[in-house]
């Protein structure tokens, strides 16, 4: 099927800019994406489009790994309405201030993005984690959630794929174990940490917006709206105790590290990251609840009522994670990974195969959404050109796990930008706009390192 195989992530970037609707954009990519594997053509074709387009979607949740992101996703919205009510986040707020943690936009960024490093465990828990913690004092210091956002998603993948002692880095290990190579596949994956270019130049840029706070691009546009319109939620709800806060999110964060050791029989990166976010939010919001209802000024049908109204406020993201996760498959079936992957040709010059396996890895992660479908088809792709060519297997794997990032960074369609957009309270598209600029910067500066890192090592 070839060149048609990019069609519907095509069809989704176009609507999306044109119409600036991303669920609109990714039902249609579906659409597009089911019409092309109907093998018999015929007259009720945009019928049966259709119709296979709504079992897609609904086969999402066949995967208890793809229902319990689902399910998770909207716990996290009860959690964010308990320590908003509760004006547990007002109350954290005024203590960082307070304590001097937080006495301004340098000290907020780094606090922000030293949270994101210390909680390594899982990216979706680095993101809510961090973001939960910082919304309340980016509104104080009329910082843009658009920041919020780009800062959060932009530590916590790079974080997570060079520490390693995590899922990111037993499921790599699963797929480096299939093949016979000189270097052991922990040796091959902890070489990767140096030379993972992408990870390292996009946590210094971080660094360096944190430090300077000064912003660019659509992020600068973003910024000064901010500030010339802040919401607040001191206003809304008056501060109590930062226990409200505090409480639950030490649940949360503990409750991942112990579920995860007890899914993995006692081998933190063996464990079940899927279930162990559920498990700890779940577990998080029951501990939020009985709080607020031992305080005796809430009654249970008023938190029911604030947890459902929390759902409710992530409904439309949470569709885009289950629109997202149904695109995926089908670009899977459909073959769209391996036509990209396809690109990096036989013939291309040794010191071009590595960068051309990141640009591959981005734009393959980018039209699928998913850096961890990436790394599954790549490696198999990248082993055969370690083995045949004799290229240094960090450095090709490094190029790999770097580009699956990259493109995650830039695509409207991964489930951890959604989910950086939930954590954030920011617009998933003016966090993609927002972010783009950076990754774009970032990527072109590691092509430029692969390059003469292939120079010197091959």
């Amino acid at each position: 099927m070839s060149w048609l195989t990019i069609l519907p992530p095509i069809v989704a970037i176009i609507i999306v800019l044109w119409r600036k609707e991303v669920i609109l954009a990714l039902f249609l990519a579906i659409l597009t994406s089911e019409l092309l594997l109907i093998v018999q053509p015929g007259a009720s074709l945009p019928l049966v489009g259709f119709i296979n387009s709504l079992e897609r979607i609904t086969a999402v949740f066949t995967d208890i790994g793809n229902a319990r992101i689902l399910i998770f996703s909207l716990m996290i919205g009860a959690l964010l309405a308990y320590i908003r009510v509760s004006g547990g986040v007002t109350a954290m707020v005024e203590k960082l201030i307070r304590s001097g943690l937080a006495k301004g936009r340098v000290s907020v960024g780094l606090l922000t993005m030293l949270t994101g490093i210390v909680i390594f465990i899982e990216s979706n828990l680095s993101v809510l984690t961090s973001g939960i913690l910082a919304r309340g004092l980016f509104d104080k210091y009329g910082m843009s959630r658009a920041r919020l956002a780009y800062i959060i998603d932009s530590t916590s993948a790079p974080v997570c794929i060079l520490i390693l002692l995590n899922g990111w880095g037993a499921y790599v290990l699963a797929l480096l174990g299939n093949y016979e190579l000189e270097q052991s596949a922990a040796q091959i994956l902890w070489g990767t940490v140096p030379l993972n270019f992408y990870a390292i130049v996009t946590l210094i840029i971080v660094f360096y917006t944190a430090v300077t706070t000064k912003v660019h691009g659509p992020l600068r546009l973003a910024e000064i709206k901010s500030e010339e319109v802040t919401e607040t939620y001191e206003h809304e709800y008056p501060p109590t105790k930062a226990i409200y806060m505090v409480l639950p999110l030490a649940t949360m964060v503990f409750g991942m590290i112990g579920f995860m050791l007890w899914t993995g029989g006692g081998d933190m990166a063996k464990g079940s990251g899927s279930k162990s976010v559920l498990y700890a939010t779940a577990l998080a919001c029951l501990v939020a609840y009985i709080m607020m209802l031992s305080s005796r000024k809430f009654t249970h049908v008023q938190l029911v009522g604030t947890a459902f109204k929390g759902m409710g406020e992530l409904l439309p993201l949470v569709t885009i994670v289950l629109f997202s996760l149904a695109l995926g498959t089908s670009l899977k079936e459909l073959g769209t990974g391996l036509f990209i992957a396809g690109m990096v040709g036989d013939y291309l010059p040794l010191v071009l195969v590595v960068p051309i396996l990141f640009i591959a890895g981005g734009l393959m992660s980018f039209t699928t959404g998913t850096s961890w479908g990436t790394f599954a088809i790549l490696i198999p792709l990248g082993v055969p050109l370690i083995q045949d060519l004799g290229l240094p297997p960090s450095l090709v794997l490094s190029a790999i796990l770097g580009g699956g990032v990259f493109g995650d960074h830039c695509s409207p369609i991964s489930d951890t930008t959604a989910v950086s957009a939930i954590a954030s309270g920011c617009d998933l598209l003016e966090h993609v706009k927002t972010q783009l600029p950076y990754a774009l910067v970032a990527g072109g500066i590691t092509v430029v390192l692969y390059v003469i890192a292939s120079m010197v090592m091959i």
